[in-house]
């Protein structure tokens, strides 16, 4: 009889696979970046149809088969359904998952890529702050965590409060990292700190976030043609 385990994670890609069934990659807490089948989810009223989707996160209870995973029941705590209402919300919750399947390892400890995660989506969902300010949170926390993070960039004068929102994002716990703002001068130094780092220790390019500076240009464009000085976010 096979064994049935439990994890607790996040649905980070989704795909189909066969006729009926899919392929999903999960970031658990147990045992990292996983990979695993969901037999029958795309048929019309399966149990596994809305719990095997990206952005859910919940309990998945799997089992090992000789050379993948299968998920026999998924109980899912949040579906971050705001994201699924929000054309810009979403490509930005899914650059996140793409960052994490390009991050993260099997086998691995990714707790706190989860964690990261997890609050970035939250912050996305509640509009406290701006999309993009999420955005640059998360890029530079994700580089700590995965040892990457440099400091400062090297021969660049930024102003003291831009130094200072870095230190307080490598320092601080995921948890409290969504709780401020900034100027609009700080985005835009966080803004270009953020895109260095991205060229400098990201070799591929996004689908997600290309269509996100797609549809921010035409954005621009029809606010430029109706007069309006800047997007309102």
């Amino acid at each position: 009889m096979q064994e049935i385990f439990t994890v607790t994670g996040m649905i980070l890609k989704a795909e189909p696979f066969g006729e009926y069934d899919r392929r999903v990659v999960i970031l658990t807490r147990e045992r990292g970046k996983i990979a695993a089948f969901a037999k029958g989810a795309r048929k019309q009223g399966s149990r596994l149809l809305a719990s095997t989707n990206p952005f859910c996160f919940g309990e998945f209870k799997l089992f090992e088969g000789r050379t993948s995973y299968s998920i026999s029941e998924a109980s899912i705590s949040n579906y971050f359904e705001p994201l699924r209402e929000d054309f810009e919300g979403a490509c930005y919750g899914m650059y996140f998952l793409e960052m994490m399947d390009y991050y993260t390892r099997e086998n691995s400890d990714e707790k706190n890529m989860l964690r990261l995660l997890y609050q970035s989506l939250r912050a996305l969902c509640h509009g406290g702050i701006t999309n993009e300010l999420v955005q640059y949170i998360f890029e530079i926390k994700a580089l700590v965590f995965n040892g990457e993070y440099p400091g400062p960039l090297q021969g660049t004068e930024f102003l003291e409060s831009t130094l200072y929102t870095l230190s307080y994002i490598v320092n601080t716990p995921v948890e409290k990292l969504y709780t401020f703002v900034v100027t609009k001068d700080v985005l835009a130094e966080l803004e270009k700190i953020a895109e260095e780092y991205r060229r400098r220790f990201i070799d591929r390019k996004f689908k997600s976030l290309e269509i996100l500076r797609e549809a921010k240009a035409v954005m621009e464009a029809k606010s430029g043609m109706n007069g309006k000085a800047e997007i309102p976010y």
